[in-house]
């Protein structure tokens, strides 16, 4: 990679905004050239300087970016990855919760192949996740992931028809199920759900936990697992994006380190 390798954001909401400040922080090489949002004539505070605002998919191709970075949503994963990767760049995929249609996985998967770019997935508000996608080459027999979130980030999502969320008195694990539904029911709070079945066992076998705590004042991410192996236990406890609870800061410090990476002497 070149010693400033110019990276395009396709989204600029509370992810996005402190990718960009961390970035600055740490005087990474990059250079966000471009950052794709929903109106390009809104006014938003903080952009990078000299950075393009773009609108559409098929804008990406005139930004000279090497590498997009999705950090808007699902629904912007499959049209910003088509046109990302046929254009030439990586890109790299924060909400992963769009590949619980396998369709949209197998394309983009295929598109990056037959174009030999990568298609990237950050560990999100994880760790370990390089153990347990190791682990998996000697075959998994369980992976179970628990999520344990502050009730209040739970607002907005369906939780709040599953249980009293402003009237807990203790933890409540209001969900149970495969990674693909509890992804598919919790886009904001589960996408991380995806990344351990794609490390791991799939998203019909990988168990996953949904608990809202009244108490909690971190995002928690419990991760077992079982196989030939041996056994993995991996505990995070995360602090909350000051401006997004459903988010943690360790989702926006794995894109940074991605990115670092990629014009690393030293890949860790």
């Amino acid at each position: 990679m070149s010693a400033s390798e110019p990276v395009c954001l396709v989204g600029w909401g509370a992810i996005g905004q402190r990718v960009a400040a961390l970035l600055t922080e740490c005087k990474a090489p990059f250079c966000i050239v471009a950052v794709a949002v929903r109106d390009p004539g809104q006014k938003r505070e903080g952009l990078p300087e000299g950075a393009r605002l773009i609108s559409a998919p098929l804008d990406l191709t005139h930004t000279g970016a090497s590498l997009a970075v999705e950090v808007a949503g699902r629904a912007s994963v499959l049209p910003f990855g088509r046109a990302a990767l046929a254009a030439g760049m990586d890109f790299a995929v924060s909400s992963t919760s769009a590949f619980v249609d396998d369709a949209v996985y197998s394309e983009l998967i295929t598109l990056a192949k037959r174009q030999g770019r990568q298609l990237l997935v950050p560990p999100g508000a994880l760790g370990g996740i390089d153990a347990l996608a190791a682990a998996s080459r000697l075959g998994l027999a369980y992976v179970e992931h628990r999520i344990v979130k502050p009730a209040r980030a739970w607002l907005g999502t369906p939780a709040e028809q599953l249980c009293d969320l402003e009237g807990l008195a203790a933890p409540f694990a209001f969900f149970e199920g495969s990674a693909r539904e509890a992804a598919d029911r919790f886009p904001q709070n589960a996408n991380v759900a995806v990344i351990t079945s794609l490390a791991g066992i799939g998203l019909e076998r990988t168990r996953i936990t949904l608990v809202a705590d009244p108490a909690a004042m971190l995002n928690a991410h419990e991760i077992r697992a079982e196989g030939d192996f041996g056994t993995l236990d991996i505990r995070l406890q995360n602090r909350p994006l000051a401006n997004n609870p459903k988010s943690s800061e360790m989702t926006a410090l794995n894109i940074v380190r991605l990115i670092e990476n990629r014009s690393a002497g030293l890949m860790l």
